[in-house]
């Protein structure tokens, strides 16, 4: 199942996607996507809606979408795939024990079409495309067996990030929290219904240039792992979003990289997930005091 989230004069609705002759079709559900994810009869009448879907049903192209949830958290990993490693460490290094974690806070939260708007001050804007999980119930201090049942469904994060800020200090929170700096959708493909999280390829496009091009298989970090990991410090909650970081861009594409600049679109696909494009705007000038 594909779950989005609608922008409609009433409000915000869950969809349910299905394809019908190639052309997503899309039925809007009475209850929010995150209780869908928790299952019950929520996820029982999106399966009805699911069956429902026509030609008749509205074209997803014709529909604007938020983020498919709102999560309370975005957690995010640094350096989690081999190869790809902090400046002036060894790519050839051992292992770290443990994953580099941070946080992005809610005001990075886009929608999946929405334009992200460059800072004036960022002067090193990059993206990195990843796989993110999404949590469908209340999960605190969870084993690595059975953390996957608490996993809901996966979908697409570009970690938007400005290296410049990054690289001012220890902390990275200055470097990727900028307003819609983490695009997140189109939709979430139901656990059920996603491939194996640990053999996807994780691709990025750019300028119809290929610049990332890795799979999950060489994650340092499971999943199962991972959605253990941080449920021994906070209780996770459903609809919080954990993105499992990017792999390294590619040699050519690293030394021909450029600064994102407005009117720049990358976009980062991951095997039977999907696709995510993300457009980047100028600020609006300012007028008067």
């Amino acid at each position: 199942m594909r779950l989005v989230t609608v922008r409609t004069a009433q409000g915000p609705r869950g969809g349910v996607v299905v394809d019908i002759d190639g052309v997503g079709r899309v039925a809007l559900l009475d209850d929010p996507v995150v209780e869908v994810l928790a299952g019950g009869s929520a996820r029982q009448r999106a399966g009805d809606a699911e069956a429902s879907v026509s030609l008749a049903s509205p074209a997803l192209a014709d529909l604007e979408l938020a983020a498919p949830v709102t999560p309370g958290k975005i957690l995010c990993l640094g350096y989690n795939y081999r190869g790809h490693a902090p400046d002036g460490v060894d790519p050839a290094a051992s292992d770290p024990a443990f994953p580099d974690v941070f946080v992005k806070t809610p005001n990075t939260l886009a929608g999946p079409g929405d334009a992200v708007v460059i800072p004036a001050g960022a002067v090193d804007a990059d993206y990195e495309g990843e796989l993110a999980i999404v949590i469908g119930r209340r999960a605190h201090e969870v084993s690595p067996e059975d953390a996957l049942a608490y996993v809901a469904g996966y979908t697409i994060l570009n970690d938007v990030s400005d290296r410049a800020w990054q690289r001012r200090q220890s902390q990275w929170a200055l470097g990727k929290c900028s307003d819609g700096f983490a695009p997140l959708g189109p939709w979430i493909v139901t656990a059920d219904a996603a491939p194996d999280p640990q053999n996807v390829l994780v691709e990025v496009v750019r300028d119809g240039v290929v610049t990332v091009s890795q799979s999950t298989a060489t994650t340092i970090f499971s999943v199962a792992f991972v959605v253990s990991h941080l449920s021994q410090v906070m209780t996770l909650e459903p609809g919080d979003v954990i993105s499992t970081g990017t792999p390294q861009k590619l040699p050519d594409a690293q030394a021909s990289h450029r600064p994102l600049a407005p009117g720049d679109a990358v976009t980062v696909r991951i095997s039977g997930i999907g696709e995510l494009t993300t457009r980047f705007a100028a600020p609006t000038p300012r007028t008067g005091r």
